[in-house]
């Protein structure tokens, strides 16, 4: 591989990873700020924000799942000799320590007589990082499996992602809090306070591993267009498959359950997700000359992501602008305050990057003094 090519695809996925927590990033700014009285689907403008905001997280999930398996099957080698391995398994501790510290339910680190019931619900609910952790975690379970019996990632990813996509209905009708101690029905229940149960939503890393490891044992993949075409035509069967099993449904049960527990609702984000895939591959393809910073910003998603979430919301040792300005502003404060979080984010990496700058000259000076 040379080093242009390796170069391409790493703008390639920088660019989708720095779309992904952008989009986050506004998404929780405007819910946090954004009055109710705006909150109406009369409005064409918070409706077009509610449907992309729905696609925040499946774009999140769908890059970390593609940015681990590139690196992951970058390394050509027998299981147990790639360096990848441990280092997942690694990320994976690192993100459950960060989502478990970040909903942290008390200042003090043993003493928990003061907790309250809804402190404890909100500690063990399951978000965004528990689900990229245990993607991981899963990614590298998958690649041992398939690596032992044989099994293809171009058959074991994706059959992974389908099982998950659509155990979702079926799931969704069990009161796993009924059987399951509370840390653990988390992963399962969304009526414990979780927002990203397992199924469906590690369909989405998995389906974004198929991609990384697909851009891995395909060097070449950026020498044309047809890459960015193959994802075009992918992007729109999963909308016509969406589409035609929500009309059965209907069919079959005389009404539709699309925008709740429905597994064609899943099939649609999947193909948007994957649209947005070939825009930018194919946007990494036609213009070289991409600030570095657009790069910076994904590469520095997980310092992103938390700091922000932070700000917002707060910690067990901080107040977030929630805790003062909770859904009070009107649209146009609303929408000042996004960009200026999203500014401040930008101008953080960019500071981290000048620090980086600054580390490296004074090793070089004194590596040459």
């Amino acid at each position: 591989m040379t080093q242009e090519k390796k170069k391409n695809r790493i703008i390639f996925i920088d660019l989708m990873r720095a779309l992904a927590v952008l989009m986050m990033v506004q998404g929780h700014t405007v819910d946090t700020f954004l009055a109710d009285s705006y909150r109406t689907f009369d409005s064409p403008l918070f409706t077009l924000w509610w449907s992309i905001r729905g696609l925040t997280a499946p774009i999140f999930l769908f890059t970390a799942g593609t940015v681990f398996t590139y690196l992951l099957r970058l390394n050509q080698v027998p299981f147990k000799e790639n360096p990848r391995v441990k280092k997942g398994v690694k990320r994976f501790f690192l993100l459950i320590f960060i989502a478990y510290f970040m909903r942290y339910p008390t200042p003090y680190v043993v003493y928990f007589k003061e907790v309250t019931d809804y402190q404890w619900k909100n500690f063990f609910a399951v978000d965004v990082l528990h689900l990229i952790a245990f993607g991981i975690l899963f990614v590298v379970g998958l690649a041992y499996f398939g690596e032992k019996f044989k099994i293809r990632d171009q058959i074991l990813f994706p059959l992974a992602a389908l099982i998950s996509f659509v155990l979702y209905t079926p799931f969704s009708k069990i009161n796993w809090v009924s059987f399951l101690p509370m840390p653990v029905a988390g992963y399962f229940y969304q009526g414990t306070g979780s927002l990203f149960p397992l199924v469906p939503w590690t369909g989405f890393v998995f389906s974004g591993a198929f991609l990384g490891s697909y851009l891995a044992h395909n060097p070449d993949t950026f020498k044309s267009k047809t890459f960015s075409i193959r994802l075009l035509y992918a992007g729109l069967f999963f909308l016509a498959f969406s589409g035609i099993g929500d009309a059965l449904e209907i069919a079959f049960y005389g009404g539709s359950n699309f925008w709740t527990t429905s597994p064609n609702l899943v099939f649609f984000r999947l193909g948007i997700v994957i649209l947005l895939n070939s825009m930018v591959s194919y946007i990494a393809l036609k213009f070289q000359n991409i600030p570095k910073l657009l790069m910076q910003i994904g590469r520095n998603s997980l310092p992103i992501y938390v700091v922000h979430i932070i700000i917002l919301y707060g910690s067990a040792w901080t107040l977030g602008l929630w805790s003062v300005f909770a859904k009070s502003f009107n649209v146009w404060s609303t929408i000042g305050a996004a960009i200026a979080m999203i500014t401040l984010m930008i101008s953080m990496v960019h500071g981290f990057q000048l620090v980086k700058v600054v580390i490296k000259k004074k090793e070089y000076i004194s590596t040459t003094s």
